[in-house]
């Protein structure tokens, strides 16, 4: 296990138990047993009550309450790794709802902090006994709270009263270190879906947002893909027919002077540029759209395993065929990961599967390589998770350092 996510974890508990008390029904509680003096009568708790809603109010309207959200969600970012955009209006009501559930959850919170200061004491009573309960024989002593789950147990119960008794106390204290990282996941999970559900924006303001982003990066594609097209035409076949234009016309002005070797070799120069330059405009045209596609994408992923240098199984099984979008995006995902596969992976094999299941294609390509994939390394696999996104589909990637690497694209069969 890595122990830095269990510490983070750990770190947030702690870190959350104060902005667990800024809760209105603290407020109500402390403020009906001060009014009331250790006897709060049930006017004291009416006008607590009130003193409160007037406090969730002013919390509300001075903003400090989105503050407090955004403090939380930095916190949920920084040590869960749990990122939630900012909401949209009427955050700060939903802050207030997600104090007043903090509370008992930030109960639960104490309760896995527990578990690592009391695994910790338990486990240290060998040496605390030999470092501080060194007495002379016969001395008597009151036995040492021993720390389990349920409590802390003293005398009468589960006692450490000798150096044989700190080892039992110890087994113990190791007992609740193991389990205190699963106690503590469980309760930080919870945590991180109450942030997202109420520190983070509504599903449909969410849903607005992601396809703000999707038109964004669609546009910025179309953008960068004419751009391409543009500098490719300049520097490529554009060249090349302007070349073949020339050729062709000193080949005229050869044949008027009736240089017929000369006008012979501009000719096959001109044919040569036309060859070049058909080639490239093709090049072009599958980039844009593959022609083999025309026939599905089952043939499409066929014609492009066939000729790798690396081994590769192919598994098709889409009984409901795709739109032409969704087939053009799944087949250049699966063109750029096999490429990716093949020049950074050191596989020996790889395995290529599309399968559709009800409205979803999934396609899937494995290696059994080196792993390690990241897409902040520039692997290409940045670009192809903005391009999924853009028909509302996902990326997910399984490469722990030293393989395998699983990458699947999940996609929508119709957009």
């Amino acid at each position: 296990m890595d122990f830095r996510g269990p510490g983070r974890e750990l770190a947030f508990c702690l870190a959350g138990l104060p902005f667990a008390l800024v809760n209105p029904v603290v407020f109500v509680v402390v403020a009906a047993a001060v009014g009331g003096r250790g006897d709060p009568s049930a006017v004291h708790i009416v006008a607590a009550a009130g003193c409160a809603g007037l406090l969730v109010v002013l919390l509300v309207w001075t903003g400090a309450a989105r503050w407090l959200g955004a403090v939380q969600r930095r916190l949920a970012a920084r040590l869960l790794r749990v990122r939630v955009a900012e909401p949209g209006h009427r955050a700060g009501w939903r802050v207030i709802a997600y104090q007043v559930v903090k509370l008992p959850l930030g109960l639960f919170e104490l309760y896995a902090v527990y578990f690592w200061v009391g695994g910790v004491v338990n486990l240290s009573y060998p040496l605390v006994w030999g470092a501080f309960r060194n007495h002379p024989p016969g001395a008597a002593m009151s036995p040492m709270p021993v720390y389990t789950p349920f409590g802390m147990f003293g005398e009468g119960t589960f006692q450490v009263a000798t150096l044989a008794g700190t080892f039992a106390a110890a087994a113990a204290g190791a007992a609740m270190l193991l389990a205190a990282p699963w106690v503590t996941r469980a309760v930080t999970s919870a945590d991180a879906w109450l942030i997202r559900a109420l520190l983070g924006p509504g599903r449909l303001a969410q849903r607005v947002h992601d396809l703000e982003l999707s038109r964004a990066a669609a546009v910025d594609d179309s953008a960068a893909l004419l751009r391409r097209l543009e500098r490719d035409l300049h520097d490529g076949a554009q060249i090349r027919l302007a070349t073949l234009a020339m050729n062709l016309g000193m080949a005229r002005e050869k044949l008027d002077n009736s240089d017929v070797v000369a006008a012979r070799e501009l000719v096959d120069a001109a044919l040569r540029g036309a060859k070049e330059a058909l080639g490239e405009l093709r090049g072009l045209v599958r980039g844009i759209h593959p022609p083999v596609l025309d026939n599905g994408l089952a043939d499409a992923l066929a014609s492009l395993v066939a000729d790798r240098a690396i081994p590769v199984e192919l598994t098709v099984g889409i009984p409901v065929r795709p739109t032409p979008a969704i087939e053009t995006i799944a087949y250049f995902c699966a063109a750029e990961l096999l490429a990716n596969a093949a020049k950074h992976s050191f596989a020996n094999t790889v395995a290529v599967r599309a399968a559709g299941h009800r409205d979803v294609l999934l396609l899937s390509v494995d290696d059994d390589g080196l792993g390690g994939a990241d897409p902040a390394r520039g692997t290409g696999l940045s670009g192809l998770a903005q391009r999924v996104a853009v028909v509302d589909g996902r990326l997910t990637i399984a490469s722990p350092p030293g393989g395998p690497t699983k990458i699947t694209v999940e996609l929508p069969l119709r957009a």
